[in-house]
């Protein structure tokens, strides 16, 4: 069983997280989540979902000032951890080892013991401070994916743009879904062949 640690950050883009729970409350992950109190006003802001519904999705939640949790220590197993959506103080705080809090503190231990982390980092336009914290992470083994969705499977709403990021980030895990059609798939096929550009 794939034990997994999901932190939601206040960046604007909460149902990432949310969606990613609720695929993996369907499966045979054990999820960890961690809540920032940015992120819990992001919740209520962005979406219907209450605090209490989504906490439930995940196996084990934590107080986001529980420094002393299990998951604060590196003799915990877990096979890593994605923070989505990122915000740019929590990847300012990452980069830097600033372990204000149990996310921050959480993704240093992934870090430390060489554990996958995905950074879902959700700002836009980009300066050379943020880029050069991304670079720097980067340089520790660290995953930035931020929420850009492709459009080469013919999105038709929301949710399928949603799907496609919160499925790419179960690829790099190897965790099996169908949340979009892949490059190469019979559906995908048939688009290019009726648009004439199969070959």
């Amino acid at each position: 069983m794939k034990r997994i640690i999901v932190g939601i950050s206040g960046a604007t883009g909460a149902i990432y997280g949310i969606r990613l729970l609720e695929v993996l409350s369907k499966s045979n992950v054990e999820t960890h989540l961690i809540i920032t109190e940015a992120a819990e006003r992001t919740i209520r802001m962005e979406t219907d979902w209450s605090i209490e519904k989504v906490k439930s999705l995940a196996k084990v939640v934590y107080d986001i000032k529980d420094v002393g949790a299990d998951i604060a220590s590196g003799s915990f197993h877990t096979d890593g951890m994605v923070v989505m959506p990122c915000s740019i103080k929590s990847l300012s705080a990452i980069a830097n080892s600033f372990n204000v809090n149990l996310l921050i503190r959480a993704a240093d231990v992934t870090i430390k013991e060489r554990r996958k982390l995905v950074l879902a980092v959700r700002e836009t336009p980009l300066h050379k401070g943020h880029l050069n914290l991304m670079m720097n992470l980067a340089d520790l083994g660290v995953i930035i994916l931020p929420p850009i969705p492709a459009f080469y499977f013919h999105p038709k709403t929301m949710d399928d743009l949603i799907n496609h990021t919160v499925g790419k980030v179960l690829d790099l895990f190897h965790i099996e879904h169908d949340l979009f059609a892949r490059w190469g798939s019979a559906g995908i096929k048939k688009t290019l062949r009726k648009k004439g550009l199969n070959h």
